[in-house]
């Protein structure tokens, strides 16, 4: 019982830190943007979705190079992708008094999200077809797939930076740059001392409980890292910049995807994914987005019976992932 409720209280105090280096990292990425010009859409689905996005890779680098369990970051960027998607609009829009879209998100940042998780899936497939000692059962990733997410992420960039070329920016002469950039070093600092107390927290509650990794990386990791994100979106939505609140979101799941993973595989030089665990999971992430752009394209505007759906899904998620742990149902093999 000690045991228990020290690892619950090393995952509770960690989160606490990583919200406290959040909300360093935010108010000095938003000044940034500012000082350097850069138009809402760029600011939030490359600056703050990059940053906030930053617990995320720190739990992929942690786990990967200081406990070798790369399947636990890996567990932890597909929830969190599911998290943000599910939860984080539905805070937003419930906290707001309205959660406006616009067809650049749905046409643009939506559109390119699902094509981040289609290449993310092909690689996982050829990484259990087409690599020697892959099977159905186990996708090996190696450097060279890891390079196709990262060349895609850069086309994503690369759009935005078509966007960001045609901005003409307000002047701004009251914010110091050098002082900013200190700021955002030290939130990004603190969020890295949480993610290791939160990771060292999940493996404990893996231990404690006899349960995979990748299944406290899918649910306790993935909320606990998303904080970041919904701190920006949920402020953001209360500023009334929807914009930013849903760009956020996106922008920062197709970071996750796209160079989250390919680095915790860059940095363990090869590793291996359980693809039974994998195809279902990603299913379920690519039903959530199918049903957030629906929700976010429909008369542009994310409702409150639509929040509550999707915090519904949610809940629908987490308990399905309870129940193939405890072994009640087996829908998913590998767990």
């Amino acid at each position: 019982m000690a045991a228990l409720l020290g690892s619950i209280a090393l995952v509770v105090v960690a989160t606490g830190v990583i919200w406290k280096g959040s909300a360093y990292f935010e108010r000095a990425a938003e000044r940034l943007s500012r000082y350097y010009g850069l138009p809402v859409a760029v600011h939030g689905a490359i600056v703050v979705a990059v940053g906030s996005s930053f617990p995320e890779i720190s739990s992929v680098v942690i786990s990967t190079v200081v406990h070798d369990e790369f399947s636990l970051g890996v567990g932890a960027i597909v929830g969190s992708a599911i998290f943000n998607l599910l939860v984080i609009p539905a805070l937003a829009a419930l906290a707001s008094e309205e959660l406006r879209s616009t067809r650049d998100i749905v046409h643009k940042d939506a559109q390119f999200y699902v094509i981040s998780i289609l290449i993310l899936f092909i690689v996982f497939a050829l990484g259990a077809t087409y690599v020697p000692g892959g099977t159905n059962q186990a996708a090996i990733l190696t450097p060279t797939l890891a390079v196709i997410p990262l060349v895609t992420y850069g086309i994503y960039v690369f759009l935005h930076q078509q966007d960001a070329s045609e901005h003409v920016a307000d002047e701004t002469n009251s914010i110091r740059p050098r002082r900013e950039w200190g700021l955002l070093g030290v939130g990004l600092l603190i969020i890295t001392v949480g993610v290791e107390g939160m990771v060292r927290g999940a493996l404990s509650l893996g231990v404690i409980f006899d349960t995979p990794t990748f299944l406290w990386g899918l649910t306790v990791i993935a909320a606990g890292t998303s904080l970041p994100d919904a701190f920006v979106s949920v402020r953001a939505a209360k500023n009334d910049d929807s914009v930013t609140s849903l760009t956020n979101v996106l922008g920062s799941n197709t970071f996750n995807l796209l160079v989250a993973i390919p680095v915790g595989v860059l940095l363990a030089g090869r590793a291996t994914i359980d693809f039974l665990v994998a195809i279902p999971t990603m299913g379920f992430l690519g039903f959530a987005t199918l049903v957030f752009i629906i929700f976010t394209r429909t008369d542009l505007e994310l409702s409150d019976r639509e929040a509550y759906t999707l915090m519904g899904l949610y809940v629908v998620f987490v308990g399905w992932m309870a129940l193939e742990s405890t072994g009640l149902i087996e829908t998913v093999r590998g767990i």
